[in-house]
């Protein structure tokens, strides 16, 4: 059953409108098709309208739709030979992060990402996405054993954050997520990076550091999620819309700012609404980055990394005589 965002219900009353005279028309036998038509066009515009101009909090919305495809349903549709790879090799296995070996496009590869689940159930298995500490060594001793056989890393981001319990925080959760980063920074083969939803603090950074950001159009990407940004300026975290307008979250502004790389264009409505199809978008962005950077020698590759990522936040002065033609 689809599930109705809360800014959809004018769409969706609209639908169900249309839907009654359908059956009115199928019961009674009385041709209304014209009526049909005429509610079915002002449907049209009216998602045309919705989606045409998407606030920032609504695109926060969107990215939390629990029918937006995951890492697992993009290693699946993505490459043949996908196999997941469990366990840090300190602690356990974590739920939250995926990760293994596939073949995308007939060359070797590394998977690795966060993992929400599709029910409750599921969700409170992968505890909503958010990982653990073993789940950031889980991926970083997957990334270096991709180092090691020389396979391209393809990392998938959709996590409010890292998990912040105290266990969490006992086992070094802040230590784990530095390693990566480090480790990241550092190596020798090409890394893609894609924000698929939610892109939340140092748990999306953690896996995010590559020589390609990637992010879906309806996706977000930031320091603090909405809700926790207004919980700490407002004392209330029922202003998440608020902070949502005014953080510059959303993929375009991230495009903007030269944060991310690309902004892949979702299916009409968000990419819950047609899987399949986002999933052959990705994979068109991906084979499309790993054409490019894997002809790039290795020193190269490296320079331009650091580089990238040098020059995030760099800003002038408005005075700044230099500057001036």
């Amino acid at each position: 059953m689809a599930i109705d965002l809360p800014f959809e219900k004018p769409l969706v009353e609209l639908r169900v409108k249309i839907d009654e005279l359908k059956r009115f028309t199928e019961e009674k036998g009385i041709d209304m098709s014209e009526e049909v038509a005429t509610l079915e066009a002002k449907a049209t515009a009216l998602a045309q309208a919705i989606y045409r101009d998407l606030t920032p909090w609504q695109k926060v919305q969107i990215a939390r739709h629990p029918d937006r495809p995951t890492t697992l349903d993009y290693a699946r549709g993505l490459c043949d030979d996908f196999v997941e790879l469990h366990g840090d090799r300190q602690f356990r296995d974590d739920p939250a992060v995926v990760g293994g070996i596939a073949r995308f496009g007939g060359m070797a590869i590394t998977i690795v990402g966060t993992q929400k689940g599709k029910d409750t159930k599921e969700n409170i298995y992968r505890n909503f996405g958010m990982a653990h500490p073993e789940g950031y060594r889980k991926a970083r001793r997957l990334m270096k054993q991709a180092e090691k056989f020389g396979r391209p890393i393809l990392t998938f981001i959709d996590t409010a954050g890292a998990y912040p319990g105290t266990g969490a925080e006992e086992r070094g959760q802040g230590e784990a997520i530095a390693h990566n980063l480090i480790d990241m920074v550092g190596l020798r083969v090409p890394i893609v990076c894609i924000v698929t939803g939610e892109g939340g603090s140092g748990g999306a950074l953690g896996l995010g550091v590559g020589d390609r950001i990637l992010m879906l159009e309806h996706a977000w990407y930031s320091v603090i999620a909405p809700e926790s940004a207004a919980a700490i300026l407002w004392k209330d975290a029922t202003q998440g819309q608020r902070a949502a307008d005014s953080m510059c979250i959303t993929a375009q502004d991230l495009y903007r700012f030269g944060v991310v790389d690309e902004v892949l264009p979702e299916p009409f409505g968000g990419a819950q609404r047609a899987p399949q199809e986002m999933i052959h978008t990705v994979k068109s962005a991906v084979a499309s980055a790993f054409e490019h950077l894997c002809c790039m020698p290795v020193d190269e590759l490296l320079q331009k990394r650091y580089e990238k990522f040098r020059n995030m936040g760099v800003f002038y002065e408005g005075n700044d005589s230099s500057l001036q033609d």
